[in-house]
């Protein structure tokens, strides 16, 4: 069952990129008591999520902090190390990068999709959420082949 906004998050470890190494983090922990906007790729350095989806994102940071967001997270099913890289060659400083590397926390809010015809094995789905303490306040979910609705500036919109 896909998730849906008034949903709790469900509980997953995931990969926190830092300038350290990598660092678990428990997903009720992360979003504990603040607002957060989170956003997932299919794959890091994959057309879309580099050339429109992450930029956006970056250069809307100020925006999304103006408007009562405290942290911008990006998740995408590579490694916590894939997510660093392409954090510092995107200078996505201030996007927080969580790795689901095994693709639990996409297919424990049913946003997983099978890419392997394209050799990309399961995957998420692209979409964009608001998330105030652990419960998905908008969701928004792009259509295959799609980008619009999990834009940077459409989830300010709805803010």
């Amino acid at each position: 069952m896909t998730i849906r906004p008034g949903d709790t998050l469900p509980e997953v470890t995931l990969v926190k990129a830092t300038p350290d190494g990598p660092d678990q983090v428990q997903s009720p922990e992360f979003f504990a008591g603040r607002t957060v906007a989170l956003f997932a790729v299919p794959g890091a350095y994959t057309p879309t999520c580099s050339a429109r989806h992450l930029p956006g994102f970056v250069e809307q940071l100020d925006a999304f902090k103006a408007k009562g967001v405290d942290e911008v997270a990006c998740t995408a099913v590579n490694d916590a190390f894939v997510l660093a890289a392409w954090a510092k060659a995107s200078g996505a400083e201030g996007v927080t990068m969580l790795a689901d590397g095994n693709g639990e926390f996409a297919r424990a809010i049913g946003l997983d999709f099978d890419g392997s015809r394209f050799g990309m094995g399961v995957r998420s789905q692209r979409y964009a959420m608001i998330v105030r303490d652990n419960v998905v306040e908008q969701l928004h979910v792009e259509a295959p082949g799609e980008f619009k609705v999990s834009s940077a500036d459409h989830l300010l919109a709805g803010l």
